[in-house]
């Protein structure tokens, strides 16, 4: 049995294009290392992964929390597809078992491992849909995806960072956070950012992230662990 077989099997799902599949599974840095393997990479099937999971959690959010309004469903949707839950549902899924990764991304731990773990998670939707369809991807995402719904707002996972640190930063010194990168690395697919969040004078914390956003909401998350007992 090889790795597409296991892997079919571990999701119980038997793909009509097994290479569609095993495409899912490649990372541009692959073939990098084997230019004359024939393969393709897999970020157009992660750039299509993305919409049809955003639309199959947008319609699940619409359908079952009718008195919800439109910017509370907007959280909790990027709660449950931002790269940090992405990540998690790769570990779930076991991805990381079967991807197709040069000697140096293979390596990758971390935030930089998550990321890698993330897109292959949105290849792998890419691929379900155009091999199986809507109807299964519905089947999967209700299974890996929305199943986190629960933990997200027990833990209140769809909080904005930013917003909350700023609120604090105000009511405690009436000051206004202010974001600044500090360094920015890799390629322009896999960009990497260091963010320092500062209040007056005083550089707080720091963050890293694979978008600016992303590193100025974990600079924001570092600064309220650091902060809330301080300015209690």
């Amino acid at each position: 049995m090889n790795d597409i077989e296991l892997f079919e099997k571990q999701i119980g799902i038997a793909f009509q294009d097994k290479n569609l599949l095993k495409q899912a599974f490649i990372h541009r840095s692959y073939l990098n290392e084997n230019p004359s393997s024939g393969l393709e990479h897999n970020e157009r099937l992660e750039f299509l992964g993305d919409a049809v999971l955003e639309l199959v959690v947008t319609k699940y959010l619409y359908k079952n929390y009718p008195d919800k309004p439109e910017g509370e469903l907007t959280m909790w949707r990027a709660a449950l597809v931002n790269a940090r839950m992405l990540a998690i549902v790769a570990k779930d899924l076991m991805l990381g078992d079967y991807l197709f990764l040069s000697r140096g991304e293979s390596r990758e731990t971390g935030k930089a491992r998550d990321y890698i773990l993330a897109n292959a998670t949105e290849a792998f939707l890419g691929a379900l849909y155009l091999d199986q369809g809507l109807k299964i991807c519905d089947k999967v995402i209700g299974q890996y995806v929305l199943s986190k719904l629960p933990q997200v707002l027990e833990e209140k996972l769809f909080e904005d960072a930013k917003s909350r640190f700023q609120e604090l930063a105000q009511e405690k010194t009436g000051n206004t956070p202010n974001y600044q990168v500090l360094r920015e690395w890799g390629p322009d697919h896999e960009k990497n950012f260091l963010v320092a969040v500062t209040v007056g004078k005083d550089v707080i914390a720091e963050g890293q992230g694979t978008s600016k956003q992303e590193a100025e909401q974990e600079a924001a998350k570092a600064a309220l662990e650091k902060q809330e007992n301080i300015w209690a």
